[in-house]
């Protein structure tokens, strides 16, 4: 049998007309423009005001590169690198942990079973038989060495990352590991290898270098 209710045309019409205790959307209106902002004068005239204002300055703005260098802050996030246990095996274990954490979804991962017969690898169940990160798409967030619980992936601060093709710019496991040699011979260590309590952004900063901590800070952080 029907309800009778829901075929009441008047109640259901008094329903619709009923307005809501909370409005979850609101609409915006578009701002409205005057006749100088819509023949972008205004915005011109301060680009020529700019431009005027730092000729006549005599400050140099523009940088040098590649004929000078940039200052690259210790804690840059830059190209990736798989760094190496004290043995010299890949320190990764393949847990997948910052291939689930990457929001760019950069990084690929195929786990292989350690061999048991080896005895440079009794205390590993498996380890990383590939491991390729494509540069391209990555953001350089840090999620991944975020993630990573026995730190085997690091952004260090190499920033001039080049490539002729898409092909060269996805880097494997030897390309990784390649990186972490080449960070470790030339003495660029991420300032997060050899961070201390309070974490990398207090490493540059002068609670790192012996001042007094801020209060209500102690060693630990």
């Amino acid at each position: 049998m029907s309800d009778p209710q829901k075929n009441d045309p008047q109640k259901n019409e008094a329903q619709m007309n009923k307005p809501s205790a909370k409005k979850s959307v609101k609409w915006g209106e578009a701002p409205k423009m005057s006749i100088l902002d819509a023949l972008y004068l205004p915005a011109i005239a301060s680009g020529l005001a700019t431009a005027v204002r730092h000729a006549v300055s005599g400050k140099a703005t523009t940088r040098q590169y590649p004929e000078v260098e940039p200052e690259i802050p210790p804690n840059y996030r830059g190209v990736h690198r798989l760094n190496r246990d004290e043995a010299g095996r890949v320190k990764c274990v393949a847990c997948y942990m910052c291939q689930t954490a990457c929001p760019a979804n950069c990084i690929e991962i195929i786990a292989a079973p350690a061999p048991k017969d080896d005895p440079h690898w009794k205390d590993r169940d498996k380890f990383p038989a590939t491991f390729t990160i494509d540069e391209l798409r990555c953001i350089y967030c840090g999620m991944c060495e975020e993630a990573c619980p026995v730190d085997a992936i690091e952004l260090t601060s190499i920033y001039d990352l080049t490539g002729m093709t898409r092909e060269e710019m996805i880097f494997d496991k030897e390309k990784l590991l390649s990186v972490f040699d080449e960070t470790v011979k030339s003495g660029q260590d991420p300032v997060r290898t050899n961070r201390g309590n309070l974490g990398p952004a207090a490493e540059v900063s002068p609670t790192a270098k012996g001042a007094p901590p801020p209060p209500g800070r102690g060693k630990s952080g």
